[in-house]
């Protein structure tokens, strides 16, 4: 069975980190599940705390770039991965290595409370840096602290975070791939709403 996930962007009331938020930060709904059974799932894009990975996003979601990439790392309770044009073709030896060609700047500020999304990046010396991945991102479904302070959050789930979780329950292959195929249909930008 083929679930489903649509991202829609909107734009985030003062509601978490709001000190650390501009006017303009921006909001997204999303609808998971199977093609008959959608779900929503609101999550808030932070263009005060991480402009340019929220325009980046934003980029890829004009070029309709997530569409058809499945989540292709699961951790159950705590953490799911997408945004890797590999995981397209299924499980694969490269899926978690593919991205635009290009990385992003980090803008490391916000903590990994439950909900975060975060930009994933290569990690270790190879990348004293911290830059980001140009697509790939995760979402915590926990709070993780320990990665405070080492990735860029860009976002939060407000809304919806359990249809993630039951994502992340699912069974896995080795490499923490989920079996069942489980994608991005769609993301599209909305103007600003409040939520």
């Amino acid at each position: 069975m083929k679930a489903v996930l649509v991202l829609l962007a909107l734009l985030l009331a003062p509601v978490l980190h709001a000190q650390q938020l501009g006017p303009d930060v921006a909001v997204a709904m999303v609808k998971v599940g199977k093609e008959r059974d959608l779900r929503r799932v609101v999550i808030g894009l932070y263009d005060g705390a991480a402009p340019q990975h929220v325009q980046n996003f934003k980029d890829l979601v004009a070029r309709r770039y997530y569409n058809g990439m499945r989540f292709h790392r699961a951790f159950p309770g705590a953490l799911l991965q997408t945004g890797d044009p590999y995981s397209k073709r299924g499980p694969t030896d490269r899926t978690g290595t593919g991205g635009p060609g290009y990385t992003i700047p980090a803008e490391i500020r916000l903590p990994h409370t439950k909900g975060a999304i975060a930009a994933s990046r290569i990690d270790g010396p190879i990348n004293p840096a911290r830059v980001s991945s140009g697509s790939q991102f995760y979402i915590c479904l926990k709070s993780l602290p320990d990665l405070n302070g080492k990735y860029t959050v860009f976002g939060r789930v407000l809304e919806g975070l359990e249809e993630l979780d039951d994502i992340s329950r699912k069974t896995t292959d080795p490499n923490n791939f989920p079996l069942e195929k489980i994608t991005i249909k769609s993301i599209v930008m909305e103007p600003r709403v409040a939520y």
